[in-house]
């Protein structure tokens, strides 16, 4: 890993990420809107207050932004530069358009471009155990591998840019309807009597167990909802799914749920937050 790297978003997911490859020892700049959440980087990378500061003095540049509109203006910054030879890496979860316009205007100016966003929260993006989707042409992601690698357990080539982020709108829309049916199933046994620790163990250890119900159960049970994964991104990413083609009777209540949910309030709380407006 001698290429220098740059690191674009600091946010949940973003710095955790940031922070694994600073630990593997890889020479990092890194830029984040909020000056604050970059504070710890200080002292063995370099902090710049500007996007084009990190992109000149960085080889592969990681982006890990919340939406669209973020995307689109750190990459105008980016395009305004000279950036052949250089690869980026978009690890934000947003919509197949947007990811096609970068990745072409990326490659006009003769540089690189994976679409990569990940599955997992924030305790997976800390251990570096993230499973990577990755869409873009095979010579950038061997470039990229051996930094992915210190990010994620699994990196999951594709095929071409725009298949990372489509796996990743798919993965989310069924783990919006997980969420919101875990949480539906908790109440119903809750109104039954059913100790919910009992439930949870019973669902977890049953077919309809998973890793998505499994890390959500201590929170279910302690009833303590900060976020790993906020319930106002899984409405984006419903959202996007549905505007992408999952037009199916399922994300008309998905997003009608989550939306209201996030009308009431609950936007920040972690995505299972979503039993505490169902419970209203």
């Amino acid at each position: 890993m001698k290429e220098k790297a740059g690191f674009i978003g600091l946010g949940n997911m973003g710095h955790p990420m940031a922070k694994n490859l600073e630990k593997a020892g890889v020479p990092l700049s890194v830029y984040n809107r909020t000056p604050a959440k970059a504070e710890d980087f200080k002292e063995n990378s370099v902090v710049y207050d500007k996007v084009e500061d990190v992109v000149k003095n960085s080889d592969i540049i990681f982006t890990m932004l919340t939406n669209d509109e973020a995307v689109k203006d750190v990459y105008q910054k980016i395009l305004s530069l000279d950036i052949s030879e250089k690869l980026f890496i978009d690890m934000s979860t947003i919509s197949p358009e947007m990811t096609g316009e970068i990745s072409s205007a990326v490659k006009i100016k003769e540089a690189g471009f994976i679409d990569a966003p990940v599955a997992g929260s924030t305790k997976p993006a800390a251990e570096g155990t993230l499973l990577i989707m990755a869409g873009g042409e095979e010579k950038d992601l061997k470039r990229a591998e051996p930094y992915l690698q210190k990010l994620g357990k699994t990196i999951k080539h594709l095929g071409e840019n725009g298949k990372g982020i489509a796996a990743k709108l798919s993965v989310n829309y069924f783990l919006s309807a997980i969420y919101q049916g875990l949480a539906e199933t908790v109440l119903f046994s809750d109104k039954l009597g059913i100790d919910r620790k009992d439930m949870l163990e019973i669902i977890n250890e049953s077919a309809s167990g998973s890793g998505a119900t499994k890390v959500k159960t201590p929170l279910l049970t302690e009833e303590n909802y900060d976020p790993a994964f906020a319930l106002d991104l899984m409405l984006k990413d419903i959202v996007l799914a549905k505007n992408a083609g999952a037009d199916f009777p399922l994300s008309e209540t998905l997003i009608r749920t989550y939306q209201s949910a996030h009308d009431e309030g609950f936007g920040k709380e972690d995505v299972i937050g979503i039993i505490n407006y169902l419970k209203k």
